[in-house]
């Protein structure tokens, strides 16, 4: 129950019972909770032991090659299995078969000549100090990621085999196996092996030849020296790496919990507050947070120094806050998401794309950056960024926010090489289940919304869908094909299938222009067809996915243009045209991401920002970030609810600054503009003419307009105190003129 009120859970959601057992018990030793009386236990065995029949072990003496294939039997539930194993070890094991402490798998080692051996692996040791030091963990970190190393607690090859290399072989067997069995029973996909040698009994030879390293002796205290006492006896630490990239699993950044939505002790003030004031930093960090982004808005293609507007002190404090420890892209993005999810949750009863998208950040004109990896297709070629963000958008694409964001650089010694036999944690794909589980969290807190997670061809994986059907109640995926999978009971292939099916109607969709491609209205033919997807090779532990196919295909499409050839994998219900045609008309709303990346680019500049190090950069794409949201959610404002008072969008100086410039009146209106007139007049500072064939203003005349509306306020500002101290000293005067009449006059 207390686990259920906490939310403390494990990584494959079951409630952490033990260690909320310790913590009650803690409590109540200190007096701060009363348990009920314990329970008496009696701890003799019902039916005790019979003496144990001696074992008869195999007696080999060969050579390796002359065993034939050496067999790792793991022991699950065989109880005949277990009893050989724990035999085995109590009688030739200085150790004995246990207890062995937390997550367990153990192992014997076969071949056709009979048991060779013995292994187990257990819990990894919970304070090290030289594998700490060795893997550069602070102590959160190693709080975090403890899990992911596997501690070689057993291992013991017969006295009466006698096979050289025999031990170095098996530790090379179970290396390339042990991930994934570990995976398979604790969900858990280990990353790093550890082991302690007793140096007064072994030299650990077989260790090192299995390419194990050595990182120095402990301190000699064991689990259970609470004291201190160091009774143990001191033990060489080795270590042996699951995967190439261990140190970076092991000490990326940690993961924030996500801010909750709730009441909030104090209203924002702007927008800068509603997005960034809940952030998990110091209050003057949030502060200044809030302030480098009202710059950033303010000027969306200015430098850093030209948006602080040539105070030194913003400055500096601009480039001291990108620089801090604190300030990635996780932490800065925290408060807008809890923002995000507000925005949603006044939208009850209704769809929502969450649309996922990758792009390349290019930061190759900064030679002398930190952190940058290749994003091109030479490791040597472009360099920069990678970021994966994941936009909420109504179905008529008005973008509320964003529910995640993940940022990184590749490794260049990575780079290139295939990865096609590593599991899918280890792949840049993880990141689209990454930000699906994003999703599907806020799915749970907003079980009235629909949330569809929506992704181009790059989305099309199969452990994404796998990812789904582990909840009913997960959010539902649309994602545009680009493997043409094995389909359950059928002879054809997935797209074949789907072309055998009758075309059920036509649809027209406008496609906006993009790059060299002018804008249009498409025909679409529409088939659709419910099939059972089978997992691709070497998956076969995935389960069947049913889903249903939309195949939105252009007819009498313009010469040298490529037809639009829609392949749409869903997992939301299509029986009739009318559902197909809505699916189509979903996914188109997906080029609003595609919108937003170029403002991101062309908008705020982000490529053009210049910073030492990936940790700054990465820090300052967070608030730029939310700067692009704001132009393209201010924009789609403008076109759907264009009655609404320019207020809630503007500030009073900026849209009275505006209208001033605009009707070249002194005196401003008493009640603000709707947000309609408003748009068009920024979209006309930054170019738009507003013709009737020019249609509504677009992301890049608001960020042009944006800017100069920003010089036309701070100049307005202090012309407008200037006019108020006039007026204010010409009432004085008035006022000292009329005293003076009057005294001259004698009157009162």
């Amino acid at each position: 129950q207390v686990c259920e009120w906490l939310d403390w859970n494990d990584h494959r959601g079951r409630p952490k019972e033990i260690s909320c057992r310790i913590a009650l018990n803690r409590l109540a030793q200190r007096g701060m909770i009363e348990l009920p009386a314990a329970r008496a236990v009696s701890f003799v065995a019902r039916n005790p032991k019979t003496k144990e029949t001696p074992q008869s072990w195999a007696q080999v003496c060969a050579p390796l090659s002359k065993l034939g294939a050496i067999e790792l039997v793991l022991i699950n539930a065989d109880q005949a299995l277990s009893r050989l194993w724990r035999a085995m070890m109590r009688e030739q094991h200085p150790q004995g078969d246990g207890p062995l402490c937390g997550a367990q798998l153990r192992y014997l080692v076969r071949c056709r000549q009979g048991v060779l051996g013995g292994l187990s692996f257990s819990a990894a040791a919970w304070r090290v100090a030289v594998r700490d030091e060795h893997i550069g963990w602070t102590e959160r970190m190693r709080e975090q990621r403890l899990p992911l190393i596997v501690n070689n607690s057993r291992f013991l090859i017969l006295r009466s085999v006698k096979v050289k290399n025999l031990a170095s072989h098996v530790l090379g067997l179970v290396s390339q196996r042990l991930s994934t069995d570990w995976f398979a029973r604790y969900g858990v996909r280990p990353v790093l092996f550890e082991t302690f040698v007793d140096t007064a009994r072994y030299a650990g030879t077989c260790y090192r030849a299995a390419n194990w390293v050595e990182l120095g002796l402990t301190q000699g205290r064991g689990r259970q020296d609470t004291a201190g006492t160091g009774q143990v006896g001191r033990k060489q630490v080795l270590v042996y790496p699951l995967a190439r990239n261990w140190r970076k699993i092991l000490t990326a950044p940690l993961p924030w919990a996500r801010i909750v939505p709730g009441a909030r002790l104090q209203q924002p003030t702007d927008w800068a507050e509603e997005e960034f004031g809940r952030t998990r930093l110091s209050p003057r960090l949030t502060q200044r947070v809030c302030r480098v982004a009202r710059d950033f808005y303010a000027r969306p293609q200015a430098s850093i120094p030209q948006a602080c507007e040539g105070e030194a002190a913003r400055i500096i404090g601009t480039y001291r806050l990108l620089a801090h420890e604190d300030t990635n892209i996780e932490t800065l993005l925290q408060s807008h998401y809890a923002a995000t999810e507000e925005r949603l949750a006044q939208r009850p009863g209704e769809v929502i794309l969450a649309v996922q998208d990758t792009t390349s950040v290019n930061y190759t004109k900064l030679v002398q950056t930190r952190g940058l990896g290749p994003i091109g297709t030479q490791v040597d070629g472009a360099q920069g960024l990678q970021l994966h963000s994941t936009l909420a958008l109504t179905t008529s694409g008005l973008a509320l926010g964003f529910l995640d964001a993940q940022c990184w650089a590749r490794d260049p010694k990575e780079f290139g090489k295939k990865k096609n036999h590593l599991p899918i944690e280890e792949k840049e794909s993880q990141r689209w289940i990454d930000s699906y589980r994003a999703v599907a969290q806020v799915q749970q807190r907003l079980p009235g919304l629909t949330l569809v997670s929506v992704a181009d061809r790059e989305g099309d994986i199969y452990e994404l869908f796998a990812e789904r059907a582990k909840h009913a109640q997960a959010p539902h995926l649309l994602i545009r094909a680009k493997h043409d999978r094995a389909v359950e009971d059928q002879t054809t292939r997935l797209f074949e299938t789907v072309d055998q099916q009758p075309i059920a109607g036509h649809l027209e969709v406008k496609l906006p222009r993009q790059h060299e491609r002018a804008a249009r209205v498409a025909n679409l033919a529409i088939r659709f067809a419910t099939l059972i997807l089978c997992p691709p090779q070497g998956k076969g532990n995935l389960p069947l996915i049913e889903v249903q196919v939309v195949h939105a295909l252009e007819q009498g499409a313009p010469k040298g243009t490529e037809p639009v050839d829609w392949w749409l994998l869903t997992t939301l219900p299509v029986a009739s045209f009318e559902q197909a045609v809505e699916k189509v008309k979903w996914y188109s709303e997906r080029w609003n991401i595609e919108v937003f990346h170029r403002t991101l680019k062309s908008g705020c500049r982000i490529e053009d920002r210049q910073l030492g190090d990936a940790h700054s950069l990465e820090a300052c794409l967070a608030i730029d970030m939310v700067v692009a949201w704001r132009i393209c959610h201010l924009v789609k404002l403008g076109r759907e609810v264009p009655h609404l008072e320019a207020s809630i969008y503007f500030a009073e100086s900026e849209w009275k600054a505006l209208m001033f410039y605009s009707t070249k009146n002194p005196q401003p209106p008493a009640q603000p503009p709707t947000l309609g007139k408003a748009v068009r007049l920024v979209a006309k500072l930054g170019g738009f003419q507003g013709r009737k064939s020019d249609g509504e203003p677009g992301t890049e005349t608001m960020w042009k307009g944006l800017q100069r509306l920003a010089d036309i306020t701070s100049t307005w500002e202090p012309m407008q105190q200037e006019v108020l101290r006039l007026q204010h000293r010409l009432d004085e005067i008035t006022e000292s003129s009329h005293r003076l009449r009057r005294s001259m006059r004698g009157g009162p």
